[in-house]
Parts: structure tokens; sequence; C-alpha cells
């Protein structure tokens, strides 16, 4: 999939249109997952419903396999682009089975009759997402990442070259945004799947994405993560925030106010995140010997151990949190 000088927004009948975001040429490719990233308003979920052609360009070119998407029927395109929207379905007495079923509606007949090859489709569909153990269970009974899982199955079941998201992740915990885009991730390099999706969420995109597309003020950037953090293309993102991207880190950071520096002594694990909680207080952690105070931070026994000196006086404590209350003054 590719657009060439795509320009969204909306139509409104005895109006001007509404141009939300114009000049959108980028490139999606088999065994891509990309992640479009953006503020909210600037037109992420426009741009989705415009690429499975819930709404009209205004103007511009979206091509599938060099073909204008609107040259393809209705039936030809739901072959081609799955679509998994924002909505949250909770319907009585439809299992997972049933939902995921649905995606083999471009290959019925009329009478929409399942036939033994779409009930094959149907249950690798399931096996890929995880789910081949809840196909009997009511889509209402389901957790949110298991909901999601299953709307994923439908698309996977639609058997379609390309798929697309709306937000897959946006209401789901931390363990499962991390378990669905790395299925997304299996989807696209093991299926050799176009994958497209928005998101919020840049410390996942900047890990997991292949590619991403980025909308700012100053117009659409597309580039793998790990291009765009070495161009300083991130630091677009949030022009009238206070926030920059760390390119060490791979992380979106506030500039801290110092108090005063510090010295700290240990390795590990122990050590990360005792400079970690230190540095979120305002600490300069070990960039200036001119200083009073020094933390050993250390495991012994399997227990974690933090010995504070400050002005010649040795503190022991059994965790980061007594240590803070200690040395933040």
């Amino acid at each position: 999939m590719e657009t060439e000088s795509l320009v969204i927004g909306f139509r409104k009948s005895n109006r001007s249109p509404y141009v939300l975001f114009t000049d959108i040429s980028v490139k999606a490719g088999k065994g891509e997952l990309i992640a479009i990233i953006g503020q909210n308003g600037i037109g992420k979920s426009t741009l989705i419903k415009t690429l499975v052609r819930l709404l009209k360009p205004l103007s511009g070119k979206i091509l599938v396999g060099g073909t204008p998407i609107n040259d393809y029927s209705r039936t030809e395109f739901s072959r081609l682009v799955g679509y998994v929207s924002t909505e949250i379905i909770k319907v009585g007495n439809l299992t997972v089975t049933d939902m995921v079923s649905f995606g083999r509606f471009p290959y019925t007949n009329w009478l929409g009759r399942i036939t033994n090859k779409d009930t094959e489709i149907i249950l690798s569909a399931l096996e890929m997402v995880g789910l081949q153990n809840l196909r009997h269970k009511n889509i209402a009974e389901l957790s949110d990442g298991e909901r999601q899982r299953a709307m994923i199955a439908r698309s996977v079941a639609q058997d379609t070259e390309i798929l697309i998201l709306d937000e897959p992740t946006a209401f789901l915990d931390l363990p499962n945004r991390h378990d669905v885009l790395h299925l997304l991730g299996d989807l696209a390099r093991k299926h050799s799947k176009t994958i497209i999706f928005s998101t919020h969420d840049l410390s996942l995109v900047i890990n997991e994405a292949d590619k991403i597309w980025m909308m700012t003020e100053t117009g659409m950037f597309q580039g793998t993560p790990e291009d765009m953090a070495l161009n300083n293309s991130f630091d677009r993102l949030f022009p009238h925030s206070a926030a920059t991207f760390d390119i060490e880190s791979g992380r979106f950071l506030f500039p801290p106010e110092f108090h005063r520096p510090l010295k700290l002594i240990g390795e590990g694990k122990v050590l990360f995140w005792t400079c970690k909680a230190l540095e979120r207080k305002g600490f300069l952690v070990n960039e200036s010997d001119k200083t009073d105070i020094i933390i050993h931070a250390f495991e012994e026994n399997g227990k974690f151990i933090w010995k504070l000196t400050k002005n010649d006086v040795v503190e022991e404590f059994n965790s980061i949190c007594e240590l803070l209350q200690k040395v933040d003054f």
C-alpha cells in the first residue's frame, strides 16, 4: 500500500472541505509492521479510516498493488484489506468462533454458508492468536486483551494481505499491549502481511515497529525507529512541550531541576534502578567529584542494601523508598 500526495479531512454539505492533513506520501511493504504516531487531533484515525475507504480522500491517491483503491469492488477490497476499529464489541450469545467466522464473509456465497475450508482457516486464525482454547466462550465474557485478540483473529481469517488497526492497544494493560504488538509483528514477518496501526505508545513502537509514519505540525515523516532517533525526528513530535527525546535511552524525558550532585557506587540492576530513582528526584548522579553524598547500592545474601554516607554519617536502608526519604532534602 502507498499514498501519493494524499489530503485527508472531512466533507460537509454546502461547505468547503475541512482539511486535516496534507501531502501524505508514504509506502508500506510486505512483511512490515508500521506504526502511525502523532499528537491528539493530528489526524491518525482520519488517515486510518481513509486508507480503509470509510472516508473519501479530499485529493491524492491511495494505491494497493499499484491500483487505486476505488478501482476495486467492495468484495475485492475486502479480500485485500482488513480493518480493526477501536470499538469494543460486546454482543450477547456470540462465541469467539462466531466472531472470527465473520472474517470469512467476503468468500462465502449469498447464504453466508461456512465450508470445511472456511472452518480450517477460522481454527488456524484462532491458533495464531492463542485463542484456540477459548473458541466456545462468549465474546462478552472475554478480557480486553482476549477480545482484542479475537478481533485480530477475525481479520486473520479474512486472509487479507493488508491489516489496518486503529489503536489496537488503547484499552489494554502493559503486558497485553506487549503481547498484541508482538503478535502483530509475528503476523507481519512470518506471514508476509502488511500491518499498519495507530498508537500513542511510543516506547512500544520504538521497540516493535519496522517503520514509523509520524504525523507532525510540519508534515509527515517516515523511517525506521532507529533512523528517526538518529536524525532527531522525534523532537518534532511535541514541539510545544518541554519533553525531549533522549537518544541514549530511547525515552522521552522532561528536563529535571537538579538539586545537587551525588556519587553512586554499585553494579547491575540495583545500580540501574537506584540511578533512575535518584535522577527522577533531580540529583546529578556521578557528574561531579565535589559532593558529600555517597550511596553504595549492592546485593547481599539475596537482599538489596543501600548505604548512604552524608556529612560523614553512614546509614543503611532496605529499600529505595527509605533511601529517597532520607537523601531527598
